[in-house]
């Protein structure tokens, strides 16, 4: 195919460089409100507006929150407690009066979603779990007599121990003491087209787990990723990991229209002496990286090509929360409105920080200094030969790590030809010029190489416009 006139290539890289990125919905944020130092809901409103965050998710239905919200477009997720599931479950009236009281008041305000309950499969209360489902219905029910039933979804929140199983990811599968709760849950999540709701934590993960790379995993940094031999797929991070053991055991169950939506994930950035990895470093790792790996679309291997909509934990401390020091210490920001770590959330930028990429290294060594900046015009391409799961773990990492790879999406200007090879190709380089051709960024464990000539040339595998170079001065990929 020839290549775009110069002329359309540089006003669609204008376009691109001058219009944020799609709205992001799939990023939102918990507002907690156990704390007596918060900021007026009316200032926290002005806050989210001024981030990408698109989505809020409330524990409870809070009126001034919910009205602080109207006419702003955020997305609001609004929470039923534990408590009111027995009245909710046995009286349709009650469900009725529920919605009338904390939905229907608010027109302006885009309520999207009713969680009904809160890790009640796993609460051990054999009643409440029985009566999940029936106040779900009620709910629902209530909400098609508003005319709502299209408009707001009903669901619950589950943890990640309602899985019996869940590594390699493929093998992940719901506990059967709840089985036949669980395939309700999911047969009205699927004739409602509402979500299955998680709470996956890396964090709490890999606090159970000692093996010495598990931090790297869980923090999107480089390692050698986790092997699934059923599929063949080696997982370079644990929040994949887990929501494709999640996919797997929604499958395994007949689930396989439900949608996932992350209810919470975070880092906590203090903790008490015994509370090993709290700290402000690998929090500003977690959340930074995991949105970079939101907004790469790249997914995850068994949900590709979309981001899972994904609810950061949390928008502030909750100071009056008991237990551990960690509990206290998961905000992005302080109640002054000022941010405790900066993960690129402000609008203005719409970007994680600009903080340098670590390069692909093998886990163990030291870090190394980045290298001085190339000044010659190169590429970074695979060496000959490399195997597929090599190329996917290549692909993987770049992708998760500030690549661009949504023109390799279906659909996108360079996803033809449609071969790992080739979309491997063009994620790593663009991987490369995003870290300002360092050439320790072109290792990939020593399956990449530096190229002087344009792989459009001496490999064939795009239109001449695939490959780019990075214009430091807009700090964006560019084409040319």
């Amino acid at each position: 195919m020839a290549a775009s006139p110069p002329k359309l290539l540089i006003l669609f890289c204008l376009l691109h460089l001058l219009s944020p990125s799609k709205s992001e919905s799939f990023i939102g944020v918990n507002y907690g409100q156990v704390a007596n130092n918060l900021p007026p809901p009316s200032a926290t409103a002005k806050l989210l507006q001024s981030t990408a965050i698109q989505k809020v998710r409330l524990y409870g239905a809070d009126p001034e929150i919910i009205k602080a919200l109207a006419n702003t477009g955020i997305g609001i997720i609004i929470g039923a407690a534990n408590g009111d599931i027995p009245a909710l479950a046995s009286d349709p009236n009650f469900a009725k009066n529920w919605i009338s009281a904390n939905v229907l008041p608010y027109p302006s305000s885009k309520i999207i979603l009713i969680t009904v309950g809160n890790e009640v499969l796993t609460s051990g209360d054999r009643n409440l779990m029985t009566q999940l489902l029936p106040a779900m219905q009620n709910v629902q029910n209530a909400l098609n007599g508003a005319s709502l039933g299209g408009k707001v979804k009903v669901s619950t929140v589950h943890s990640m121990a309602v899985l019996r199983q869940s590594e390699p990811p493929s093998s992940g599968s719901f506990d059967p003491s709840f089985g036949d709760l669980m395939k309700g849950i999911l047969a009205f999540n699927g004739a409602t087209a509402s979500p299955f709701t998680i709470n996956p934590y890396p964090y709490f993960a890999f606090r159970g787990d000692p093996r010495p790379e598990t931090l790297s995993f869980c923090l999107f940094l480089p390692n050698q990723g986790r092997y699934d031999p059923n599929t063949k797929i080696n997982y370079m991070n644990m929040f994949d990991a887990q929501l494709d053991a999640i996919r797997s055991a929604l499958n395994a169950m007949g689930g396989n229209n439900v949608e996932i939506v992350v209810a919470e994930t975070g880092w906590p950035y203090k903790g008490d002496a015994d509370e090993v990895g709290a700290s402000v470093d690998n929090a500003r790792a977690y959340n930074g990286n995991l949105i970079k790996h939101l907004r790469s679309m790249v997914g995850t291997p068994l949900m590709p090509g979309k981001s899972v909509d994904t609810y950061l934990f949390a928008l502030y401390d909750e100071n009056l929360k008991p237990g551990p020091t960690s509990e206290r210490s998961f905000g992005l920001f302080k109640p002054d409105l000022s941010t405790t770590y900066d993960v690129g959330l402000s609008k203005s930028s719409n970007q994680a920080p600009e903080t340098p990429v670590p390069a692909p290294v093998t886990p163990g060594t030291a870090p190394v200094s980045p290298a001085p900046k190339a000044k010659t015009t190169s590429w970074c391409v695979p060496k000959p030969g490399v195997s597929e799961p090599q190329l996917q773990a290549n692909l993987d990492y770049a992708c998760g790590h500030g690549a661009d790879c949504r023109p390799i999406q279906p659909g996108g200007s360079c996803f033809e030809p449609n071969t790992l090879q080739s979309h491997t190709a063009y994620a790593m380089n663009m991987f490369y010029q995003a870290t300002g051709r360092n050439p320790l960024s072109c290792d990939f464990s020593q399956t990449a190489t530096i190229s002087s000539n344009n792989p459009s040339n001496s490999l064939g595998l795009f239109q001449h416009s695939c490959f780019v170079t990075y214009q430091s001065s807009y700090k964006h990929f560019c084409c040319w």
